[in-house]
């Protein structure tokens, strides 16, 4: 079994003591995401827990307890997502070179191959724009190449909630490109991305994206990479996570978290 610790909430940042907890007595009580009156019981036991990936934005407070979890499972995997919006849309995050350091610490500690960067989402605007991103990816693919052997992207989307939490901020003139995955200047980006990421030996995949940006040089990507931690851990394969969105090509896993429990509050994010 494949732990994912989660695509709901930075588990890392801000709920260390409880996965511990529960990691403590080796199995987790968990409901539910959109009927909560229906919980189950997840066994931590060792033996059962094949590896665990982790998903975050600010994974400091993991450092300090890393050696408590790799007792309990050594096999991990850390999505890292580092973008360089500012506050106006990552209002609880860190300043950019606390987080740009934190990347760095973290590789060195787990090792290059087990940290993923996640460029993602990208959001065109009016102060994000395609230039925007094609100047910032550049910088931070340059700096990260060091510390991490893949990059994931994907658009944003705009769900309801995703809409009312920039409602404030295009009252103030912040102007969304909402059409952006059919402007030919996507494509553009992608494919300069594409580009910058091979230069500096970075694999570059797609998240979850119906578009097949295949064209652009980015595949589409599995976050849940079984064949990967095949090769790193020689796990057996994994079958693909049909709870999933179609487009998704992650590997099957548990995933622990709960919904509206993050604190940094990013603007775009679906799991406001």
């Amino acid at each position: 079994m494949i732990i994912s610790a989660s695509r709901r909430t930075d588990i890392p940042a801000f709920f260390m003591d409880w996965f511990l907890t529960a990691v403590g007595k080796r199995e987790i009580q968990l409901a539910h995401p959109y009927r909560p009156q229906l919980v189950r019981r997840v066994d931590l036991s060792p033996k059962v827990v094949g590896a665990v990936v982790f998903w975050s934005k600010n994974p400091r407070p993991l450092l300090t307890r890393l050696d408590e979890i790799e007792t309990w499972c050594p096999r991990l995997l850390m999505h890292f997502t580092l973008n360089a919006y500012g506050s106006e849309l990552e209002p609880g995050l860190p300043g950019l070179n606390e987080r740009l350091e934190l990347f760095e610490i973290i590789s060195r500690r787990l090792g290059r191959e087990k940290v993923i960067w996640r460029y993602d989402p990208i959001v065109l605007s009016s102060l994000t724009d395609w230039d925007w991103h094609r100047q910032a990816f550049s910088r931070l693919c340059r700096r990260l190449a060091a510390s991490t052997f893949r990059v994931v992207i994907s658009l944003v989307d705009y769900y309801r909630k995703t809409d009312r939490a920039l409602k404030g901020l295009a009252g103030k003139g912040m102007v969304f490109f909402r059409e952006a995955e059919t402007d030919p200047r996507t494509a553009q980006l992608l494919g300069d991305m594409a580009r910058e990421a091979r230069a500096q030996g970075l694999e570059i995949f797609t998240c979850a994206e119906e578009k097949d940006w295949t064209a652009c040089g980015i595949a589409p990507g599995a976050c849940i990479d079984g064949r990967l931690l095949e090769r790193l851990y020689g796990l057996p394969a994994v079958a693909s996570d049909r709870h999933q969105r179609p487009s998704c090509l992650c590997s099957q896993s548990v995933d622990i978290g709960s919904y509206a429990t993050c604190a940094h509050g990013c603007l775009y994010c679906y799991a406001r």
